[in-house]
């Protein structure tokens, strides 16, 4: 009679154990309003507003928003395209259990920025309040 340990491929146990989740998305009103009660920081290309829940539950919760100000239909879902991307990219490594983010889209700034740059700020910014 064989165990259920005994049974599983070796090649299993060589993979990570982390996998990567996905952060869920924040689409209430109210959550919005609250993320902009908390912690805020301005970068060049966006402003990340930050806030710890404290409601239990473990999960990342991430929003995007781009108002008019940023230009058109067009410019705002190209912004906010970017936005999500970095974030995809970024949160799995340093965002904390249990914490909303909101990442804000600015006039001529989203759609245009580096990049690499908007990564590596929203690294920094991530650092600075999670300090």
């Amino acid at each position: 009679m064989t165990t259920p340990e005994a049974e599983k491929p070796e090649t299993a146990e060589a993979t990570p154990a982390a996998v990567f989740v996905r952060p869920e998305i924040m689409t209430k009103r109210a959550d919005f309003l609250a993320a902009a009660q908390g912690r805020r920081m301005a970068l060049s290309g966006f402003h990340l507003q930050a806030r710890f829940r404290d409601d239990g539950i473990a999960a990342v919760r991430v929003g995007f928003t781009c108002s008019k100000k940023v230009g058109n239909a067009v410019a705002r879902n190209r912004a906010k395209r970017r936005l999500r991307e970095i974030a995809r990219l970024v949160l799995p490594t340093c965002a904390k259990p249990g914490w909303d983010y909101v990442l804000v889209g600015r006039r001529d700034a989203t759609a245009a920025a580096n990049f690499a740059q908007m990564q590596s700020d929203l690294k920094a910014a991530l650092g600075k309040i999670h300090k």
